[in-house]
């Protein structure tokens, strides 16, 4: 067995859910046995809260959507390099430590290479974000990464449209042990807000952060 996070889209109580769930657990790094995982954890939440559309946002999704809205593939214009990004690229590549960064060099290559860059280990601590001229903090510590996915998701109104048909989400990879950023509570707080009319406030960081 394992247990892992549903992040449920909010009501008027909140813009986000976080429900941990046990679900049987089916060892392997194969796409199939990632998929089985999908499945078991799905089918576990959805014995809890029947009538919820659940979706997996990963490269091993099953479904399209829930691949294209990968960080690995979901990807946002830059003005400064006039073209689109990866959001995984930007996230990596706008780090910045007491010892480097920000590594804007990340933002040209490879999903997966940026995030397994050993300068990010190898740089200190983390103490902002730079994105396009602007400092961002660290605290709260999801903040920017939830916004940098929530914003680019308004860029691809076809995606987003997708997404509001669904209740809960999920992302396999992401075990909350090791890490804090994860894109199924991204793509949660933006349906919360759109159910609650106020998908205005993406695109204010600031604002953003108050309101979450």
């Amino acid at each position: 067995m394992a247990k892992r996070p549903v992040f449920a889209a909010g009501d008027t109580m909140g813009a986000v859910h976080r429900r941990d769930v046990d679900f049987q657990w089916f060892a392997g790094l194969s796409d199939a046995q990632k998929r089985r995982c999908i499945d078991s954890l799905h089918a576990a939440y959805q014995q809890r809260y029947p009538g919820q559309r659940v979706l997996e946002i990963s490269s091993k999704s099953r479904e399209e959507l829930g691949v294209k809205l990968s960080a690995f593939n979901l990807t946002r214009f830059v003005p400064s390099l006039s073209r689109s990004v990866p959001v995984e690229c930007l996230f990596q590549g706008s780090k910045k430590f007491a010892g480097g960064g920000p590594f804007t060099d990340l933002y040209e290559g490879r999903p997966i290479d940026a995030k397994r860059d050993p300068r990010l280990r190898e740089s200190g601590s983390r103490i902002a974000y730079v994105f396009e001229g602007r400092e961002y903090p660290v605290c709260p510590r999801t903040a920017f990464y939830n916004w940098l996915w929530c914003s680019t998701l308004l860029e691809h109104p076809d995606l987003a449209e997708e997404l509001l048909g669904y209740d809960a989400f999920t992302d396999i990879v992401f075990n909350p042990e090791k890490s804090s950023n994860c894109q199924a509570e991204a793509a949660a707080i933006f349906v919360g807000l759109a159910r609650r009319g106020m998908l205005d406030v993406i695109g204010d960081f600031d604002a953003f952060v108050r309101l979450l």
